[in-house]
């Protein structure tokens, strides 16, 4: 992946930043959209047909207008799907046949940011390939020949009454028959599709954070602040909370005793459900979690965080279950992206096929005390703090101490100028102390480097 870190826009999930701010301008959405349709006809499709749809951020209109303005100025014809889950998105541009989708999100980040997300035609993630010749097209927009009478693009809007979407989460749901359940939207993108698929499958629901005003998104709610869906389980006695970030490529569930079902443990309690053997995860994923499967005859693969990575792995191995502990998960039988609706259907259909209730899981499923801190550094300069000798020498104290017992793990944010610092291991006090002097030591190398 040593393309990846030469890139000027994209990162593991697209172009993120604040938005009115560059990159994350109509400016350079309008450079991108006319640059991807380029691109798309170099690769040989004379008339590229491409969708965009967006979460609920203020921004959003402001840059998929620009993206389609671009799209279409380069001879591409757009479907508009309007406010729509990433995975939606995904599914559609393969459904419609499409020749890529453009997501306009950035997933659980804060309001304020906004992101822009491509597919291709099989609502994969685009080749590195692509992206690299997209992000030279980006720069070289204003000189290219222009197009002009009928062979500028058109724009159409998708019939949401198709329901393709819909139907697709429908067909992979198991009936609950009367499952109290809460659903936390996140005010964002599946504020009206996620209500509707439960209500359709017979649960009995209490709906929270599914108002969006065009800044709520992430505030408080979703699956960065599980507290919400916790508070709403125990205090109202339900059966099961499932909160969404804002773009619904992520799941988190909560048992009814208000216990976090990461995305640990939906990849165990899915990955025995479908009798799978072996498993893709992260760096990040739970040793307990890990030993647990390994129990029962499935190897955990790791690869490095970002969905991107185990998609990788799935496909080179012929595996279908992958995912990160956020909640972000693949099932490659079923889609070809992370879908937070699908994730919590798969694993509500594998706890009923069980017999076994869900927080009879969490029980069985061991969590190793797991901290993880998140450390600020100067832009552009993640690798090489973590790199310093000073910090590489508290990792090396921390790995000694810990021995067989748990693990560490440091790592450049893939979205925004942090270093994520991991400790974990089966001794919580331990874990914690050790964590914070790793911390201690990026910070003040990120002040070194910053002076």
């Amino acid at each position: 992946m040593a393309l990846m870190a030469d890139r000027r826009y994209f990162g593991t999930d697209g172009v993120r930043g604040v938005a009115g701010r560059e990159p994350m301008t109509a400016r350079f959405a309008y450079r991108l959209g006319a640059a991807t349709a380029e691109g798309l006809r170099r690769e040989g499709t004379p008339r590229p047909h491409v969708v965009i749809g967006m979460d609920t951020r203020r921004s959003g209109p402001m840059l998929a207008h620009a993206v389609a303005a671009g799209l279409t100025a380069r001879g591409a014809d757009v479907t508009w799907l309007g406010i729509m889950p990433t995975p939606g998105v995904s599914y559609l541009t393969r459904a419609l046949e499409a020749d890529a989708g453009v997501v306009v999100s950035a997933s659980h980040n804060p309001f304020d940011d906004n992101g822009l997300k491509l597919f291709n035609r099989d609502g994969e993630k685009l080749s590195d390939a692509l992206e690299a010749e997209i992000e030279a097209l980006i720069d070289d927009a204003a000189s290219l020949e222009p197009v002009t009478g009928s062979a500028i693009g058109s724009a159409s809007r998708y019939r949401i009454e198709e329901g393709h979407y819909l139907k697709h989460l429908l067909e992979n749901a198991p009936y609950l028959d009367g499952l109290r359940v809460a659903l936390d939207c996140a005010n964002g993108a599946s504020h009206a599709i996620a209500p509707r698929v439960f209500q359709k499958i017979g649960a009995r629901l209490d709906v929270i954070h599914a108002a969006p005003d065009g800044e709520n998104i992430n505030v408080g709610c979703g699956s960065t602040h599980p507290e919400a869906i916790r508070e709403r389980v125990v205090k109202h006695g339900l059966d099961v909370g499932i909160t969404f970030d804002g773009d619904a490529d992520r799941a988190l569930l909560v048992d009814r005793h208000g216990r976090l079902v990461s995305g640990d443990h939906i990849l165990a309690i899915c990955a025995l459900s479908r009798g799978e053997t072996e498993v893709v995860a992260t760096l990040m994923s739970n040793l307990g979690v890990e030993r647990y499967l390994q129990r029962h005859g499935i190897a955990m693969h790791r690869v490095q965080v970002g969905d991107r990575y185990v998609h990788e792995a799935l496909t080179a191995r012929g595996a279908n279950l992958g995912g990160e502990q956020s909640g972000h998960v693949l099932f490659l039988d079923k889609a070809p992206t992370g879908d937070g609706i699908l994730t919590a259907l798969q694993v509500l259909a594998a706890v009923r096929k069980s017999d076994m209730p869900l927080e009879a899981w969490m029980d069985e499923i061991p969590v190793y005390p797991q901290v993880l801190l998140n450390v600020r550094v100067p832009q552009g300069q993640k690798r090489s703090v973590i790199e310093r000798e000073t910090v590489q020498g508290a990792v090396a104290r921390a790995t000694a101490v810990l021995g067989d017992a748990g693990r560490i793990n440091l790592r450049p944010s893939g979205t925004e100028a942090l270093v994520r610092v991991m400790v974990e291991g089966e001794e919580a006090s331990l874990v914690s102390a050790l964590a914070r002097e790793v911390a201690t030591a990026v910070e003040e190398a990120a002040t070194a480097a910053a002076s």
